[in-house]
């Protein structure tokens, strides 16, 4: 028997070749289960003898399906929606299933009609975050069965998949509440959102199970641009955090901030929802909860095809939530304090998970534990805000210029080969390089007595085995009209030798920084040192004291003990230390200790040579 062409081979073609009839070929090509075995392989051998293939078409019309599902989605430039619409593709194709999108652009009174149209042309529907009310919804649902809804609970008969977005934004809301925000603003979203209504009940509890908490409900949005428009209302509402409908508000929000001056988190904390990609690349990162994106798009298809294929199979649970912490919360802001003296004595206290150092009038210093920095800037504790008696900051964090550098910190650049600095690395003959060799410190315990805060600190490796181990103690008390800092730290090799080293013992000339670093806002800066005015005098001096003059507020640093070489910038950011290694490497052999002290006095008032110099023999 002489082939026929491909493009014309027919199903009677098969039946001729088989010896059977067309309509048990049909049965045999749609894998129905009623012909016999033999049958069936002699069937598929004169197939694949004449490369036959079925038509897609003529076998859906045979079938009374298509292998296709429809998703109807509100906005696919979301991309909570985008992850949901993969997973839903990546499962589906497994069971020889394509999807045809839909979106239905926030607008409820076209999403029945887009919704009909759809499964019209499928098998079978699936619609994310549908914005019908829910007399219109019941309505829907019967004219397109199978149907399953994502965010959005149906009627008994109808599956669904939810995300409990009330318990979600309750999980921030306790972070931040733990942080000590009291008065917070929540961006709504889309009125129309089943999911936004889940979150404004969730409130509703919690104001009235926390006590002291406020809650500001601002009408926003979704989008960035919505968050971006909100800000000069949130700013009105005097609120110390904000918790956003989802990511894409907080990133407009985020925006709209910076571009007015306002920091984050050290003026106002920001959350989101969702936790989509992006989240962890915005400046500051986001913190968010964690929504399972693309699981929810493929638990939705399972449960859809289960009722397809096997009403009464087993549906997993909705994937758990959790909060992602970063560095866009914070503790709640101290209000900034006026007048240049206050009474009493200072004191640490702890306020959820930070310290703070302040006297009766307010707080003066924070203490953080560097747990929301990136891993790419060697996460440390650190004090920021540092501030005057008079509320005057002299201190920055994660500034522009330098994201690495936070407030007040050990920073070391290079221990046995880890960088405790963050960011860039300096390899010779390469120049600075990121590399991942950034390793952590991390505190063991705190105990706060009265003036002074104790801290055991680990210092670990980029590979998370430890290289030193830390006493830190930190004091303060009122002096010379303004009020006195203490830094004492105790560093032992308990686990093997150590060299500590720098970018200038690798090469580069000028960059011996490394020890307890003291990064100030940037600002017109007079330095003065016992070796004169100005920074050539200062730097790389042995002088025992150093100041910076801002204006009318001055931040003198002292060496009481062994005095090291300064290291010090006013150029391109304003900061200094005194340097532990300077154009050699420092070693401590096994179990040495290396002892480092650091004190400065913050003044609201500028110093000249002279008052510097007999304020440092003071103190």
């Amino acid at each position: 028997m002489g082939r026929t062409p491909k493009d014309s081979i027919t199903i009677a073609d098969v039946a001729r070749l088989a010896e059977v009839s067309r309509a048990t070929v049909s049965r045999v090509m749609n894998g129905r289960l009623t012909v016999a075995p033999e049958i069936v392989a002699r069937v598929r051998a004169a197939a694949d003898r004449l490369n036959y293939r079925p038509s897609d078409l003529a076998r859906s019309l045979s079938l009374g399906r298509t292998n296709m599902v429809a998703l109807v989605v509100p906005d696919l430039g979301n991309p909570l929606f985008q992850q949901i619409l993969r997973g839903i593709t990546n499962a589906s194709a497994a069971a020889g299933y394509r999807v045809l999108v839909a979106e239905t652009d926030e607008d409820p009174t076209a999403e029945a009609a887009i919704a009909i149209e759809a499964r019209r042309r499928c098998d079978a529907l699936i619609m994310v975050s549908p914005r019908l009310d829910e007399e219109r919804l019941l309505e829907l649902l019967p004219q397109v069965q199978p149907v399953i809804l994502v965010n959005r609970k149906g009627p008994e008969d109808v599956s669904s998949v939810v995300v409990d977005y009330g318990r979600a934004v309750r999980i921030v809301v306790d972070h931040l509440v733990g942080l000590g925000h009291r008065r917070l603003a929540f961006l709504s979203g889309p009125a129309a959102s089943a999911s936004n209504t889940l979150r404004l009940r969730a409130l509703e509890v919690a104001e009235r199970e926390i006590p002291g908490l406020e809650l500001v409900r601002l009408e926003c949005g979704r989008s960035i641009e919505d968050g971006y428009a909100a800000v000069e209302r949130v700013l009105e509402s005097q609120v110390t955090a904000v918790v956003a409908f989802n990511d894409l508000v907080a990133f407009g929000l985020l925006a709209r901030l910076n571009e007015v001056g306002v920091a984050v988190p050290a003026d106002i904390s920001v959350t989101g929802m969702d936790d989509i990609g992006l989240a962890r690349f915005a400046v500051p990162s986001l913190t968010t909860v964690r929504v399972p994106q693309k699981d929810l798009g493929e638990l939705a298809w399972r449960r859809l095809h289960a009722s397809i294929a096997a009403p009464n199979g087993d549906a997993d649970d909705v994937p758990e939530l959790r909060l992602a912490v970063r560095a866009s919360t914070g503790p709640v802001p101290e209000p900034r304090m006026h007048g240049g003296t206050t009474a009493g004595r200072l004191g640490w206290q702890q306020q959820g998970d930070i310290f703070a150092l302040g006297s009766d009038s307010g707080m003066l210093a924070r203490y953080e534990f560097g747990r929301r920095m990136p891993q790419v800037h060697a996460p440390r504790p650190y004090l920021h805000p540092v501030r005057t008696l008079g509320g005057h900051t002299l201190t920055e964090v994660s500034p522009v210029d330098h994201r690495h550098h936070y407030g007040v910190s050990l920073a070391v650049p290079m221990v046995n080969g880890t960088s405790h600095w963050g960011g860039r690395t300096y390899v010779r003959d390469r120049g600075p390089t990121l590399l991942t060799n950034h390793g952590q410190q991390r505190s063991r315990e705190v105990v706060a007595d009265g003036e002074k805060l104790i801290d055991d600190i680990t210092w670990y490796d980029e590979q998370g085995r430890p290289q030193l181990v830390e006493r830190r103690r930190l004091a303060g008390e009122l002096a010379a009209g303004g009020w006195r800092l203490d830094w004492r730290s105790v560093l032992t090799a308990r686990y093997g030798s150590v060299q500590i080293e720098n970018p200038t013992t690798a090469g580069r000339a000028g960059a011996a920084y490394g020890g307890i670093f003291w990064r100030l806002p940037v600002a017109e800066t007079t330095v003065l040192s016992a070796d004169g005015e100005g920074l050539d005098a200062a730097f790389g001096s042995t002088s025992p004291w150093l100041a910076f003059v801002q204006g009318d507020v001055s931040l003198l640093l002292v060496q009481p003990d062994d005095v090291r070489r300064w290291f010090l910038r006013v150029d391109s950011y304003v900061g200094a230390c005194p340097a532990l290694a300077w154009d050699s490497p420092l070693t401590l052999q096994p179990n040495q200790e290396l002892r480092l002290s650091l004190t400065a006095l913050l003044l609201d008032r500028p110093v000249d040579l002279a008052e510097a110099k007999s304020l440092a023999d003071q103190l």
